[in-house]
């Protein structure tokens, strides 16, 4: 396997782009939550929120396209809405949540608010402000994005974050508590929903394709390179996520914490001390706004192609998603994933299977199997929507009839039938 130069820089690029808000917050809580049992909820976050955004990367490398055409086999106006509404979700909560995440994690903490008066109470929307100018600066500047985080912003975060895993992990802790869930397995899945990188993983793919065409990479080259650097990233999520889901299960006996950012910048000290915590700023500082740039990004590509290549549209649609993001990151973190379940309910199955079935042979993954397969998902994937806007009594008997419905999979086994079924019947008329 001949590895590039240019492999490597996507690979970090690659790693920066997926790597925001959630991928920081949500492991260490949870291994803290799981405490014995983090070696399971680790299995099934890395699942959700290595494993299916990676063959995200890899449908990508295969198609050369954009996003629409993870859904193109379904039909063209399902490609068309699916892309509009997870591009709408993108810049809706993933992207402003980089702003809370980073006010909460690297600001904050060093200053005493209340006193700072009239500023104190606007801080978080001058922050925000210069925060997604700075964001637009490398949108507008997007020819160059690949280099500029694989070469200098990705080895800062590689560097601190393994630092706090690896000294981290060898300190002294009390027993590690018994896990607060009732199946590890399906947590661990579910809090992967919360990174987004499954809509991250069709979302980042097509900025690498544009990026890499960009500087004159050829389609085919561009197939190896992404694919390759799909691979490398991914290796690295595995370690960054078990490192930190098992440095939080090993602080479960120790600490006393309900808070996954506190949790985070309390590990962050116990490692480094107060080099620890200023480290830690800088890393949430950096992840965050690589995110930011690859949402704002690939939001402003789409709407760019569908105005047949128009400039304009591009830097107005990024222009507006900056502006939205100022504005929704004045929520805080947790207010924004409350906000943001719902629409992680509904489109998350839907993603997931398009990006399997983008991932697999064009035998086993025709039209018809499209069609039928995404069909069966939306209807089954309902009643874990409707529960989670407030209709839970309502869906309950249902949910408590499927496999795996109580734990919001209801339509997971629908879909693996539906898959079987129809090649077993393509594969017969075919005969």
């Amino acid at each position: 396997m001949k590895i590039t130069k240019q492999t490597f820089i996507t690979s970090f690029a690659l790693f920066s782009l997926f790597f925001g808000a959630g991928n920081l917050i949500f492991p260490a809580f949870l291994g803290y939550n799981a405490g014995d049992g983090w070696f399971m909820v680790a299995v099934g976050f890395v699942l959700s929120a290595v494993v299916i955004p990676i063959l995200a990367i890899y449908g990508h490398a295969r198609l050369q396209g954009t996003m629409m055409d993870f859904g193109r086999k379904v039909s063209p106006a399902f490609a068309f809405i699916y892309s509009l509404v997870v591009y709408v979700i993108s810049v809706s909560f993933p992207s402003p949540r980089t702003a809370s995440v980073t006010y909460e994690m690297a600001v904050q903490p060093y200053f005493d608010i209340p006193s700072l008066g009239a500023i104190g109470k606007y801080l978080p929307l001058i922050l925000s402000t210069v925060y997604f100018a700075l964001v637009l600066l490398f949108v507008l500047n997007r020819s160059k994005i690949i280099d500029i985080i694989g070469k200098f912003l990705t080895p800062g975060i590689l560097i601190i974050l393994g630092s706090i895993i690896l000294i981290g992990l060898f300190g002294d802790y009390s027993a590690m508590t018994a896990s607060e869930y009732p199946s590890n397995l399906t947590s661990g899945i579910l809090e992967g929903y919360q990174t987004f990188d499954a809509i991250g993983g069709v979302l980042v793919g097509g900025v690498l394709v544009v990026s890499l065409s960009l500087k004159g990479v050829s389609k085919e080259e561009s197939k190896g390179v992404i694919a390759k650097a799909g691979l490398f990233a991914g290796i690295g999520f595995v370690i960054m996520y078990v490192g930190l889901i098992a440095l939080g299960a090993a602080n479960s006996g120790t600490l006393d914490i309900d808070n996954r950012t506190e949790l985070l910048s309390l590990l962050s000290y116990n490692t480094l001390g107060n080099m620890g915590r200023s480290a830690l700023g800088v890393l949430v500082a950096l992840a965050c706004f690589t995110t930011a740039v690859g949402i704002v990004t690939g939001t402003a590509d789409f709407f760019k192609g569908l105005f047949k290549d128009s400039q304009k549209a591009y830097i107005i649609t990024a222009v507006i998603s900056c502006i939205l993001g100022v504005g929704m990151g004045q929520l805080d973190v947790h207010s924004i994933i409350v906000v943001a379940l719902p629409a992680l309910m509904f489109i998350y199955p839907i993603t997931i299977v398009l990006i399997l079935l983008n991932a697999l042979p064009d035998k086993f993954a025709t039209p018809t199997v499209f069609k039928a397969v995404v069909l069966i998902t939306v209807l089954f994937s309902l009643p874990d929507f409707l529960s989670s806007i407030g209709l839970s009594e309502m869906v309950q008997p249902i949910q408590e009839f499927l496999p795996f419905g109580t734990v919001t999979l209801g339509w997971l086994l629908p879909a693996l039938v539906t898959f079987i079924v129809v090649n077993l019947i393509g594969f017969k008329k075919n005969e």
